[in-house]
């Protein structure tokens, strides 16, 4: 019984430690990459300049290697709004009256053909008539908007000269966290001269703003009420 007691005290701890422990949490995914090891520098041989150890004055700062560094600015606003209405009525009438035959109108009596009228003085006359009538309407809205900025590393430079960059940012508030990762293909021609870019230029983005924490879990839906408002809840 003990045991059993100091078993669940030593779980019930772990726990609570672990809600503690509110340090940032790196992605792998988003992890910056090592610029490439320059080739080890020739040994001098008694000429006055020396590969490897030049001094470039007029060298553009802009990132173009593997592992340089760049601030893309976000400036991402996204603002949508759709609207559908539907309006369709039908109406159809059709009437057929008893034709002649033989110069007579066929007049007949059929106990029990209509149960609900006479049975006497029937006619091949017919007539029917139908109404159908739907009503449809829909509207949605959608506005989003994310600004500042965030330094990342270029990852690769592809064959045609663009730069394939992906870096995350972590800030820890007060009990919780706030997780900026962004990666996309940028091309040399859009880097402004102060080595930056605008998030809107960046080509198969993918930009993601998540946080953690207390604040964050008291503003998350409970597995059970989720289940509820599922397409999983028949009623």
């Amino acid at each position: 019984m003990r045991s059993v007691l100091a078993l669940t005290v030593l779980l019930l701890a772990s726990v609570l430690l672990a809600g503690c422990n509110t340090a940032p949490k790196r992605d792998p995914a988003y992890a910056p990459v090592r610029p490439a090891v320059p080739a080890p520098v020739a040994q001098p041989s008694g000429a006055i300049f020396r590969a490897g150890y030049e001094v470039a004055w007029f060298e553009n700062l802009r990132a173009r290697r593997a592992g340089d560094m760049l601030t893309v600015k976000l400036v991402e606003q996204t603002k949508a709004n759709k609207q559908a209405k539907t309006d369709v009525t039908k109406d159809n009438t059709t009437s057929i009256s008893n034709p002649t035959l033989l110069g007579s109108t066929p007049q007949f009596n059929a106990p029990g053909f209509l149960p609900l009228a006479s049975n006497k003085d029937n006619t091949l006359a017919f007539g029917l008539n139908s109404a159908n009538e739907f009503q449809g309407d829909g509207s949605s809205e959608q506005s989003n908007l994310l600004q500042g900025d965030i330094t990342v590393t270029v990852v690769e430079v592809l064959a045609n000269g663009n730069l394939l960059v992906r870096g995350e940012k972590r800030i820890g508030i007060n009990q919780g966290n706030e997780y900026i990762r962004l990666s996309g293909i940028v091309r040399p021609i859009d880097i402004d001269a102060d080595n930056t870019v605008a998030s809107n230029r960046l080509a198969d983005p993918t930009i993601v703003y998540v946080g953690d924490g207390a604040v964050a879990d008291a503003s998350t839906m409970g597995w059970l009420a989720r289940f509820f408002v599922s397409a999983l809840f028949p009623f």
